[in-house]
């Protein structure tokens, strides 16, 4: 038994206030300071994949090389979740934003001064990923879960878009600036905006509605505020695991989330770039291909958080992974022109990770408001884990085959495999979550 814990409200900040005086609840102030510092923290995550090759022709070295390091930042990402998972109840989610956004900040400056290979890895691969996994999808869950009942779909779309969205988004503007000034010049580009952003979230964020004397967006009553663990966050980890473990949703969720894994960051995020220069495709291509795949993800995320409030979870994820698999096989059978890459780019945009609100939905309905996103955090590592494999087996492959046709091709088969996965998952049943 963990030990209770009387804890008083703080005083109302001049923000929540303000907030409230004109109806806003500052649920919708916290979902607001999440995606800003989602969208710039997880910038860092995908700048340096658009980088890869002025990287290569400064440095000398090849992209295999480069990818390696791409594959561990990914891979810690995700691996880094369920110690987050822990780490969010034991400390809340604003300590370890202020931990988390430190370890990003020391990341980009040692990427920014690379001249060796142990620069690179430590930088790009070590401290860019353990760093934003730290946070991630595991402050969008804690935050959906515990500052929203009605709407908690919505807001899960909103923040998951925003992950993706800022991992895609500044990749353009990261490769025009790359052209002109070198690629250490674009570094500075996630280094600017995490900085701006963390420093708003430790000044604005509070980790419970009941820190406020507030309800949870959708309730008209306070709930008293479950004790703070005081255990060992390993342990506290390592018991969602196994709550999560007795239970066969678990490994679905985390069996299909790992093929998301595989057919998103792990290919496209890490490849899409140098694919398109395999195709004699100009820089400037790769990068408007991103930009609407970016767009079109902010569209499809926020959309499926919506459709995860109205609709059956199970199937939303069944029709989502079956259109991944189409786009992705579109891709490598089009011919290379910008007409047809931009529809690929709009419909896998659209479905990028559209997979998060209902896969964290089904998550908390399962397993409750506060160890839901303690359980979703292993989902996640399996998630990361397998997209970091697939970034380096993936240029692994390429140095192998000259081509990038056939991991494309696996990915695109896998969807088809979690698509089907879902058809044995029962419709859970109501949870007070």
């Amino acid at each position: 038994m963990l030990p209770s814990m009387s804890i008083s409200p703080a005083p109302i900040p001049p923000l929540a206030n303000a907030l409230a005086a004109r109806g806003i609840h500052y649920g919708w102030a916290m979902a607001a300071l999440t995606v800003v510092y989602a969208v710039f923290s997880s910038s860092a995550l995908g700048v340096p994949s658009v980088l890869i090759l002025p990287m290569a022709k400064d440095l000398g070295w090849s992209i295999g090389e480069l990818s390696a390091p791409q594959g561990l930042r990914l891979a810690l990402f995700g691996l880094a979740a369920p110690l987050a998972g822990g780490l969010m109840l034991r400390y809340g989610p604003r300590r370890m934003v202020a931990i988390s956004g430190t370890l990003l900040l020391a990341g980009l400056a040692i990427s920014i001064m690379t001249t060796q290979r142990w620069q690179l890895w430590l930088g790009q691969g070590v401290l860019l990923g353990l760093a934003p996994g730290l946070t991630a999808m595991q402050l969008n869950a804690v935050v959906g879960a515990r500052w929203f009942v009605a709407h908690r779909g919505l807001v899960l779309g909103l923040l998951g878009g925003a992950v993706a969205t800022g991992t895609l988004v500044f990749m353009p503007l990261a490769a025009w600036v790359a052209e002109r000034w070198g690629w250490r010049m674009a570094m500075l580009i996630p280094s600017v905006a995490v900085a701006a952003s963390w420093l708003m979230y430790l000044w604005l964020a509070h980790d419970r509605p009941q820190d406020l004397g507030l309800p949870a967006v959708g309730e008209t009553v306070v709930a008293p505020a479950p004790p703070t663990p005081t255990g060992n966050f390993v342990v506290l980890s390592a018991r969602a695991l196994s709550l999560g473990a007795r239970r066969p949703v678990f490994w679905v969720l985390a069996a299909t989330f790992a093929i998301c894994g595989v057919s998103s960051f792990g290919i496209t995020q890490a490849h899409l770039v140098p694919f398109c220069g395999d195709l004699g495709l100009p820089l400037g291509t790769a990068a408007w291909l991103l930009a609407v795949i970016g767009i079109c993800d902010l569209i499809g995320t926020i959309g499926s958080g919506w459709l995860s409030d109205r609709f059956d979870n199970r199937w939303l994820l069944a029709w989502y992974y079956g259109l991944r698999g189409v786009a992705l096989l579109w891709l490598v059978s089009v011919a290379p022109t910008v007409v047809g890459l931009t529809i690929f780019a709009v419909i896998y945009g659209l479905d990028f990770i559209a997979t998060v609100p209902p896969s964290v939905r089904l998550t908390v309905v399962n397993f409750g408001r506060e160890m839901g996103p303690a359980v979703f955090a292993w989902i996640f590592a399996a998630h990361h884990f397998s997209a970091g494999v697939m970034a380096f087996g993936t240029g692994v492959s390429r140095d192998m085959l000259g081509t990038y046709e056939p991991a494309f091709l696996l990915a695109g088969v896998l969807c088809f495999v979690a698509a089907v996965c879902f058809f044995a998952v029962p419709r859970p049943a109501p949870a007070a979550a």
